[in-house]
């Protein structure tokens, strides 16, 4: 009986051992997207290493432990974040993030009452289509001006054009290939990858400072910082609030597919649009970015089989574990903006083709004037920097875009429009 009970504790020690492994392995796969999020927006990566872990753990809380996914760094707000802290700051920013999530939650008590019926009716494919379009488009200048070598505004050059182009432009290709070409588990991390050459190639042109690193301690409490509830910021954000959404939503059907469960019932959409609002606004508590699922581990989910829904709970605990490595963030912020250039170069043409893709695959009617009309105004506002002064407020960017693309999707006839 000694021997047995012996056998059987061996086993649940390698079954633990093994989700520990793969749980790391999930962490590795979502790394190179969680932390250029906020080294692009100014905010400190080992925050949101931190926040990340939290935000999952708290989202297994809310859905029971049941459902497989890991929460990380939305680059759905990296154009939001970049102009909300330039605006009003950080801590301001925090404050309309942590909104964000108390959106997320009433979305979800409008679903659990409603059912995803309205989600349909007032936000279709032909609203937030172009929406996430903008959100791409409008950051297009920012990923070039660092590909050169400049700042993200342009007004000044960091280091040389041609040794710039000679970093942005392999770690771009790199990101492409393995994008497209690699195949099993390295076909998940092709940010990663363009990260790693572009690095490389950087310290072949001597560019990198090692001084932050030596300095640094190997333990260090992350920057955390308190947030600020500036109203302008709060509207500012609130809009933007629709697009992660929506994603959520196609996420949690992939992993359901993947898993052949249905979370939409159990434990709910409810539940999971819930555990994302409560994970972003416990993120943005602390100075964090906000948190959203991520389709790169649900990519390596349905590779590995690794359908057990602890082993997110590891990842979490590992990525808690390395925000407090002070080492580890002091080389992060060695990575030169060349490099980020590249990356961004198709990150954000990425987001602008999930857009494009929304509206293909709903197949939006474009011989209807209305959809035209609604695609068209929302295009030219978000990318052209329109801006409306009501009342000595100004409302501009996603904002502007978003209350256009619902006020003209509910006014606009949905038959064509007579002559």
């Amino acid at each position: 009986m000694t021997t047995e009970n012996s056998q059987i504790e061996n086993l649940q020690q390698q079954s633990l051992f093994k989700e520990i492994i793969t749980g790391t392995q999930m962490l590795f796969v979502a790394f190179g997207a969680l932390v250029l999020m906020p080294l692009l927006t100014g905010l400190d990566p080992n925050v949101a290493l931190c926040t990340a872990g939290i935000g999952t753990l708290l989202f297994q809380l809310v859905t029971k432990g049941k459902v497989p996914v890991f929460l990380a760094s939305s680059f759905v707000f990296i154009a939001p974040i970049m102009y909300s802290t330039q605006t009003w700051g950080i801590p301001a920013t925090m404050g309309a993030l942590a909104v964000v999530g108390g959106v997320y939650m009433c979305f979800s008590g409008l679903i659990k009452a409603r059912g995803v019926g309205f989600i349909s009716k007032y936000l279709p494919p032909i609203v937030t289509g172009p929406i996430i379009m903008v959100i791409g488009l409008s950051l297009a200048p920012v990923a070039v001006h660092m590909a050169l070598g400049r700042t993200g505004d342009g007004s000044a050059e960091l280091i040389s054009q041609s040794v710039a182009l000679s970093i942005s432009l392999p770690a771009l290709l790199t990101t492409l290939l393995v994008s497209a070409f690699s195949k099993g588990f390295m076909r998940l991390m092709p940010i990663l990858s363009g990260i790693t050459v572009g690095y490389l190639l950087s310290l072949y042109h001597g560019i990198i400072d090692f001084t932050p690193v030596q300095n640094a301690a190997w333990f260090a409490m992350p920057k955390f910082s308190a947030p600020e509830f500036n109203w302008q910021a709060i509207i500012y954000m609130l809009p933007i609030a629709i697009a992660p959404a929506i994603e959520h939503i196609g996420d949690i059907l992939a992993i359901g597919s993947a898993t052949g469960k249905d979370y939409i019932k159990k434990p709910g959409l409810h539940r999971t649009l819930f555990g994302d609002g409560i994970a972003t606004t416990a993120a943005s508590m602390l100075g964090g970015p906000p948190n959203t699922t991520y389709s790169e581990v649900t990519g390596a989910v349905m590779l590995t089989k690794a359908f057990n829904p602890r082993i997110m709970t590891w990842a979490a605990c590992t990525a808690i574990i390395m925000a407090f490595v002070g080492k580890l963030g002091a080389l992060l912020h060695t990575i030169p903006g060349a490099v980020m250039g590249g990356i961004m170069m198709l990150l954000f043409g990425l987001i602008a083709s999930v857009g494009l893709g929304s509206l293909v695959k709903a197949k939006v009617d474009f011989d209807q004037p209305r959809n035209f009309i609604i695609f068209a105004v929302v295009l030219v506002f978000g990318i052209g920097g329109m801006a409306l002064n009501l009342g000595g407020f100004s409302i501009q960017g996603i904002s502007l875009c978003a209350l256009v693309a619902i006020g003209l999707n509910l006014i606009l006839p949905k038959d064509k429009l007579s002559n």
